[in-house]
């Protein structure tokens, strides 16, 4: 929840939508894959725990940043997309890739 004093900060208010980790590894993943199955996600974020990629989902939809559309399967099944809301943080994300690239913690192999 956003406090009384940062609702008037664009930071604040965007840092509430996509402000911590798995949400950001989240939006991340569906630009390089353009729609994603949960499992996938579940797959491609270790360490998450199926009940906190759930929850970060809804939050995600409810927010209109990410659309969860059904496929053909029985039971039904979805897959999640960007929406255009989420599209337009493109540049968001590779800025922070660029920026972890150059100065985030080395790893090594």
């Amino acid at each position: 929840m956003i406090s009384k004093r940062n609702l008037h900060c664009p930071v604040a208010r965007s840092a509430s939508v996509v402000g911590d980790r798995w949400t950001l590894l989240i939006l991340r993943d569906l630009f390089q894959s353009g729609v994603c199955r949960f499992q996938e996600l579940l797959r491609s974020l270790e360490g998450i725990a199926p009940n906190t990629l759930s929850a970060r989902l809804k939050t995600l939809e409810a927010k209109g940043v990410v659309e969860r559309r059904f496929y053909e399967q029985h039971p039904p099944r979805a897959e999640y997309l960007l929406t255009e809301k989420g599209r337009k943080l493109g540049p968001v994300i590779r800025a922070l890739y660029e920026w972890g690239e150059k100065h985030g913690p080395k790893t090594s192999a």
